[in-house]
């Protein structure tokens, strides 16, 4: 947030009472907004003022020797939240998670700590934990999914980051789960839906349905995962970092070795031009130097251009963004005509259903999925038992 025409440094607490009933006045804003607003100044605040009071004891906060303490030790504070932050980095590293798993574990927890305002991160309980989920269910009225997002964020940097047992949370106001039955797309509505598409796009899109992959887990396929003597795809740490086999549809293949030939050509011309590496573990890279140079580890779906690596900062060719086939395959569904909530996940669904449809048994499609659980897969079982197969309405 800025202050027009003032100094960061010169704003005190009437300015920052001000700002706040300006926001009050506005009806888009929640309450928890302007209560994050409002801790968030007071946290700019105390740090400022720390820093300036050998200067100025006059301003808002510092008048007192209590709020001088309170200061001194928000500054503490912030640098053990800083070193704790370091940790959490490095033992996201050590386990390899994805660098969005890292960003998202970050974010939580500077969220966690800014709701905990003053207090050290050493000082973290369980009773602090159980509060804040408390406060994203009732106050900031968030999904289930990003509840629980947000407690594997905390507990994880609590055990590995810390070092400590943060404890029994006990029981916490749960934000509801819906129970939401898939959306599925007819046969028909896929063929339309594929035919709206760009070749690639419509490729990729394929590969969802015709293999049930994730959409991550498409746009990371390298070259080494394809198989089109077996008729396999190989997908590499997929969800929860595991392996299986799934589906290389034939309809397909001939696609797809087209688009293998355009990513050789891109990679040759990266190759002439001093670059071509792509992305690979960290400590295989150290132990075969130019193996993330070759072929065989090359994205199947490559971005257009390269860009530099957040964490190495290499110069490398990543694969495509997932919004790219995310957005693409909306427009498609609106020009399809299509009259439902279209995702990629949408294709995943489908892929399921059909396969339990034309007879596959639930431990097969469980398999190809990649479920941990068969009571997951067991949602697709709607179909076999679909309103209207056996049942004749009464309005007939």
């Amino acid at each position: 947030m800025t202050f027009t025409g003032h100094k960061v440094s010169l704003v005190d607490s009437l300015k920052i009472l001000q700002f706040l009933d300006h926001l009050n006045k506005r009806n888009s804003i929640e309450p928890w907004q302007i209560k994050q607003a409002d801790d968030a100044l007071k946290l700019l605040l105390d740090y400022l003022r720390s820093d300036m009071i050998s200067k100025d004891k006059s301003h808002g906060l510092l008048k007192t020797d209590h709020c001088m303490g309170k200061a001194a030790s928000n500054s503490r504070s912030s640098m053990t939240y800083s070193l704790s932050l370091d940790k959490l980095r490095d033992e996201i590293r050590v386990r390899h998670y994805s660098i969005r798993t890292e960003r998202t574990y970050k974010q939580w927890v500077e969220r966690f700590m800014r709701y905990l305002m003053v207090k050290a991160p050493e000082d973290i309980c369980a009773a602090d934990i159980k509060s804040y989920l408390s406060y994203l269910a009732v106050d900031r009225k968030v999904a289930a999914s990003t509840q629980n997002q947000a407690l594997n964020a905390i507990v994880f940097f609590c055990k590995h980051a810390l070092e400590m047992d943060p404890g029994i949370i006990g029981d916490f106001q749960r934000a509801k789960r819906p129970v939401r039955l898939p959306v599925v797309l007819s046969k028909g509505e896929i063929g339309r839906l594929l035919d709206a598409l760009q070749p690639q796009h419509s490729l990729m899109a394929g590969l969802l349905y015709g293999g049930g992959l994730r959409i991550m887990e498409c746009v990371r396929l390298r070259v080494k995962d394809i198989d089109f003597e077996q008729g396999q795809i190989m997908v590499r740490d997929g969800k929860g970092q595991k392996d299986r086999v799934t589906i290389l549809p034939a309809r397909f293949q001939d696609q797809l070795m087209v688009q293998l030939e355009s990513v050789m050509n891109l990679y040759n011309t990266d190759l002439a031009n001093g670059h071509g590496s792509v992305y690979i573990w960290p400590s295989l890279e150290r132990k075969y130097k130019n193996v993330s140079r070759e072929w065989i580890w090359q994205y199947v779906f490559p971005a257009s251009k390269l860009s530099v690596d957040p964490r190495s900062s290499k110069i490398r060719r990543h694969h495509i963004h997932e919004t790219i086939l995310q957005r693409a395959v909306k427009k498609a569904a609106q020009a399809a005509s299509i009259n439902k909530k279209v995702t990629c996940h949408t294709l995943r669904h489908s892929f399921a259903t059909h396969l339990l449809e034309n007879g596959y048994d639930i431990r097969t499609v469980q398999e190809l999925l990649g479920h941990a659980d068969v009571s997951t897969t067991m949602i697709y079982t709607h179909v076999l038992n679909k309103p209207g197969l056996a049942v004749k309405s009464p309005a007939d």
